[in-house]
């Protein structure tokens, strides 16, 4: 199975690096030396990293088949991914390939459906669940542990915590922004 790893961004001098946008937890893993990727792009273009390392706080991969920055900037935008086993899993407990959680039911604190989850959206800050309602709306809930208290993939459910105006937008208290505002 194919999982995205990052993004691909402007080239970084004259030798054909690249700067990535990391979208794993395991970037010394999924850029190490000799890994292979593909590009998600209308043709796929297979990949192999020759070198990474950080710089400033961005990774800079260069790739065996990318030759100079012209080549380097050919790839800007685009996607890369790596193969995971369908079976794999992070090695730290507490992290989750996307592909596990999107299909999971989603309940309330007191045990209540509250819908299903349809997507994971990764945001620099942090990470989102995307719950379709019932009612057939979408919401975004923060994936930390103060609101996503439990992850149960054996029996295939989440639990969010249910506070005002987290799955219903509509319920949220609204606080005044301006002094007098009301």
């Amino acid at each position: 199975m194919l999982v995205t790893v990052g993004r691909l961004g402007r080239a970084h001098g004259i030798k054909g690096e690249v700067g990535v946008d990391v979208r794993t937890d395991e970037p010394d893993l999924r850029f190490a030396d000799g890994a292979t990727l593909v590009t998600d792009s209308k043709v796929p273009r297979k990949l192999t990293v020759e070198a990474s390392r950080w710089h400033s706080g961005r990774l800079l991969v260069k790739f065996a088949e990318v030759a100079d920055r012209t080549g380097a900037e050919q790839l800007r935008n685009l996607f890369v991914q790596a193969e995971v086993a369908e079976d794999a899993r992070p090695e730290d407990p507490e992290e989750y390939y996307d592909r596990e959680l999107v299909g999971l039911a989603v309940r309330t604190s007191d045990g209540a459906e509250a819908g299903e989850v349809i997507d994971v959206v990764h945001l620099p800050s942090q990470d989102l669940l995307e719950i379709r309602r019932p009612a057939g709306n979408a919401v975004l809930v923060p994936l930390v542990e103060e609101l996503v208290p439990e992850i149960n993939l054996d029996k295939q459910y989440v639990v969010v915590a249910d506070r005002p105006g987290l799955l219903d937008p509509e319920g949220a208290d609204v606080v005044p922004t301006e002094p007098g505002a009301d």
